[in-house]
């Protein structure tokens, strides 16, 4: 399951590259008390602190303790909090941690229907191009 979980992270990081993006991965991270996104991806004035998630159901649980610790570090790093889903066979999708609504125990669940919806592809996040939503 880490094996994965590195895989994805890896994949992500060069594609931050292969479209002029710097990017590197805190190996290690979440293994830390301190907060520690998996992702720190940058270009000109625009950071992303990207917790990644590589799934092969249809939704993952996050506990708000994992928000709030992506959300505090990137506060204090200037960045941007995303979240960075791969769903299995169906390729990336991103979303702001602002945008996300909490569900009746504090807790958060990204679905893939929330991800087509709300989220943004790796093109859009990265400002090749906008989508307009439905």
């Amino acid at each position: 399951m880490k094996q994965k979980g590195t895989r994805a992270e890896r994949e992500l990081l060069h594609l931050f590259w292969e479209n002029e993006w710097a990017a590197m991965r805190s190996a290690g991270s979440g293994s830390t008390s301190r907060p520690s996104p998996d992702l720190l991806a940058s270009k000109n004035n625009e950071t992303f602190a990207i917790e990644c998630k590589s799934i092969k159901s249809k939704s993952q649980h996050f506990n708000k303790k994992e928000i709030d610790e992506l959300k505090l570090f990137s506060e204090l790093f200037g960045a941007t909090a995303i979240i960075g889903m791969r769903f299995d066979g169906l390729g990336w999708h991103f979303l702001d941690v602002d945008n996300l609504m909490p569900n009746k125990n504090g807790n958060y669940t990204i679905s893939l229907k929330l991800a087509e919806k709300s989220g943004m592809k790796f093109q859009e996040l990265i400002g090749k191009y906008k989508q307009e939503k439905l």
